[in-house]
């Protein structure tokens, strides 16, 4: 008679233990609006016969050993105790609104709600009536990538309800390629990384330690991720961010994004506090930026094989992304945006966050690694995210998904935002601490009408 097999428990990565100290606990929340009524059991089923429950991570406790050290240790998944009815009688206030109902829910998960851990930290929270699904993820099992190539993975297209969702992916491109090139041109970028990284790891550096953006009315600070929340939603569509993309010569979706969060910031700013605020007040972004080798969305099954380049979990760095408060021409955000982002790119700023992150924790313990990562939000105004979704509509248990939507649990900032893209369109999740910004539909009125009015200085420069 075989006897059985043992698993050993597996130890956490550096940056999944970093996500559990007190400082820097990360859910993550991913709202999916259906066109239907949602069928529980077809859910269940779908999820029990899903990929996502036969990976490690979601099938394993939270564990600690006599020395205080986290470990992942595999368990039975009973899918009903991860599925939450929300009592929907408590959430009215809203009245007919279903987005802001289901906003409101997920601004109170935000604050104070954590995962139990006498189960795999995820949760689904299904809304019947509002057709809604939240799903809850502890941001220590995997980054924004990691989990919605899962989620894909149980989706259908809905044109072909065989097919799953096309992964938009991607090859990192290498500064080596000196295509074009003389030697010169080859030494001068090397040059030109060497110098930008320095300038920019040296700037990571300080704002891990004191120095901080000048107060304004939408800064945060220490304390303010207990601080209560309310969350709207700024809509976008694809095709006019092409238009604008069009009109700045060699820009990317990001440098509109950008520019777009640049100009609707300076219209809120001069809203709420006229005439306070210096021409060019500097406002420090963080961006949260994919280091795999593949770029875009990838095959759960591919990250989890052990030689994969694209593997499962948190790759992810820091980006420093300053914006600044200015009254111009809608363009020119972008322009401004492009030549920033740019000099980024050509710097190793990702990569040494990572990594000194990584040797902080090995070195320091994962009290001090987290102290300094809360110490960059608390110094800078605003986080600021975007993954690219799929581009045909899809569906999930034959019920075809209307919207996805994703944010996280709060942060010392006052203002967080995360983006993704969907069949044509693209929704920001805009979290914020409601006493510091109180109207937050307002200012993703800013951010939309900032993306026309870029659209038509697009249109008319052409």
């Amino acid at each position: 008679m075989a006897s059985p097999v043992i698993v050993s428990d597996e130890p956490l990565t550096p940056a999944g233990r970093l996500f559990l100290q007190p400082e820097m606990k990360t859910i993550i929340h991913c709202s999916l609006g259906f066109k239907y009524r949602i069928d529980i059991d077809e859910i269940k089923s779908t999820i029990k016969n899903s990929l996502m429950v036969k990976h490690p991570r979601f099938c394993s406790l939270l564990v600690r050993d006599k020395n205080g050290f986290e470990h992942w240790r595999r368990t039975e998944i009973d899918i009903d105790r991860h599925i939450i009815l929300v009592d929907e009688n408590s959430t009215t206030d809203g009245g007919d609104d279903v987005d802001k109902i289901v906003n409101d829910h997920i601004a109170d998960l935000s604050v104070s709600s954590p995962l139990s851990c006498d189960k795999p930290l995820w949760e689904i929270h299904i809304m019947m009536e509002k057709k809604c699904a939240i799903f809850r993820i502890h941001h220590a099992l995997g980054d924004g990538i990691s989990l919605m190539s899962m989620l894909l993975a149980s989706c259908r297209k809905a044109e072909d309800p065989s097919a799953v969702p096309t992964l938009m992916t991607g090859s990192r491109r290498d500064w080596r390629e000196g295509k074009g090139k003389d030697w010169r041109g080859v030494l001068m970028g090397v040059l030109k990384m060497v110098l930008f990284s320095l300038v920019f790891c040296l700037e990571f550096i300080l704002r891990c330690l004191w120095v901080r953006d000048r107060k304004t009315v939408i800064s945060g600070g220490d304390g303010m991720e207990l601080w209560p929340r309310k969350v709207a939603t700024a809509r976008f569509l694809i095709e006019d961010m092409k238009v604008v993309k069009k009109a700045v010569a060699n820009a990317t979706i990001n440098d509109v994004l950008f520019g777009v969060i640049s100009a609707g910031l300076s219209t809120y700013l001069d809203h709420r506090s006229p005439n306070t605020l210096k021409e060019g007040q500097q406002l420090t972004g963080v961006a949260m930026v994919n280091l795999r080798k593949q770029t875009g969305l990838q095959d759960p099954a591919k990250m989890m094989e052990s030689n994969s380049t694209c593997r499962w979990g948190n790759k992810f760095g820091m980006l420093l992304l300053p914006t600044y408060y200015h009254k111009v021409e809608p363009l020119e955000h972008v322009k401004r945006a492009k030549v920033m982002i740019d000099r980024k790119k050509q710097t190793l700023e990702a990569h040494f966050s990572y990594q000194i992150g990584d040797l902080a924790m090995s070195l320091l313990g994962p009290k001090v690694a987290s102290l300094l990562n809360y110490r960059i939000l608390c110094n800078t105004t605003f986080t600021i995210s975007n993954v690219v979704g799929p581009k045909e509509e899809i569906t999930i248990a034959g019920n075809p998904i209307t919207f996805i939507r994703v944010n996280t649990s709060s942060l010392p900032q006052a203002l967080t935002m995360h983006m993704v893209s969907y069949a044509g369109r693209a929704e920001m999740q805009i979290l914020v601490a409601k006493d510091i910004i109180p109207d937050p539909e307002f200012l993703a009125k800013c951010f939309q009408d900032s993306l026309l009015e870029m659209k038509e200085a697009a249109v008319a420069s052409s």
